[in-house]
């Protein structure tokens, strides 16, 4: 199916034109931390430009971190991520440009076409793993993965905005004491102010997983306050999962950070679940 339609959006009278060299050629989206272009490199190879919005450019303090998160992010060169190729902390506004992925997000994929079949998940949940050991190798923790961060590209998922949150959840809890991220998957010591570490990322690759195979939050809709509190105080309904996927999910999403998965532990629990595909080296249809 070709999502062009859907995914690119013409220019708006109050979208740059250019930015940092690179001419904007469409609007990709748009997010808590700024709007997302179209561009290209010099030679033509397509690139997704995050600019970031006004309000937190004036912050020094969302600056500096996104400076230093910039910098980490670069060293960041896993199979499944989108790769950081060109950032400028300093500039008006402040923007990065990471490698554009032909894909559309897991959430669109399941709002359009339902959950996904168990195989489809195992395969997901491995790429995005995998992804998180190449994020955690550099030094960052994700803390917004999430469906609409996870792009489903023909060869593969690929995690996006990696390592960039952090800036701006260090410039909210300056500036209103509450963290950044998307509530229906947060982890536990997230939602209540605690710290956050690698295995913050491995409680949301858990529910983005568990959205891929419901269809629907693991822990619902509604309010957020509600949400963090089921979250922080509740543990979750897993019946609804297919049997295959229950027993990983519910390490994921242990409320103890020290009880669950690793990134490497999800990989090897998905090659084996897939047994003689995974052997073969095939990978996600």
């Amino acid at each position: 199916m070709n999502h062009t339609a859907e995914v690119f959006q013409p220019l708006q009278d109050d979208d740059p034109r250019a930015v940092g060299g690179y001419r904007l050629a469409a609007r990709l989206g748009a997010g808590g931390m700024g709007r997302v272009y179209l561009s290209h490199t010099r030679g033509g190879r397509p690139v997704a430009v995050k600019v970031v919005r006004s309000e937190l450019a004036d912050d020094p303090t969302f600056r500096r971190r996104f400076g230093r998160e910039v910098t980490s992010a670069r060293k960041v060169k896993g199979a499944y991520t989108a790769e950081l190729i060109d950032a400028d902390a300093d500039g008006s506004p402040p923007w990065l440009a990471t490698l554009y992925v032909p894909g559309p997000a897991l959430s669109d994929v399941v709002a359009r076409s339902g959950p996904l079949p168990v195989p489809a998940v195992l395969w997901l949940m491995a790429g995005v793993a995998e992804a998180l050991q190449a994020i955690h190798g550099a030094g960052i923790v994700h803390r917004d993965l999430k469906p609409s961060n996870v792009l489903l590209a023909s060869d593969g998922p690929r995690v996006i905005d990696f390592g960039i949150a952090v800036a701006a959840d260090s410039t909210a809890h300056t500036a209103t004491g509450a963290a950044i991220g998307t509530p229906q998957f947060m982890a536990p010591e997230q939602a209540s102010g605690g710290d956050v570490t690698e295995a913050t990322d491995v409680f949301s690759l858990g529910q983005t997983a568990a959205f891929a195979a419901l269809g629907r939050p693991l822990y619902g809709d509604g309010p957020a306050v509600s949400v963090l509190y089921r979250i922080v105080h509740s543990e979750p309904d897993l019946s609804g999962l297919p049997e295959r996927l229950r027993p990983l999910i519910a390490r994921c999403v242990a409320a103890d950070p020290g009880e669950r998965a690793t990134a490497a532990e999800v990989v090897e629990w998905c090659r084996r679940e897939l047994g003689p595909d995974a052997e073969a080296g095939a990978g996600p249809a």
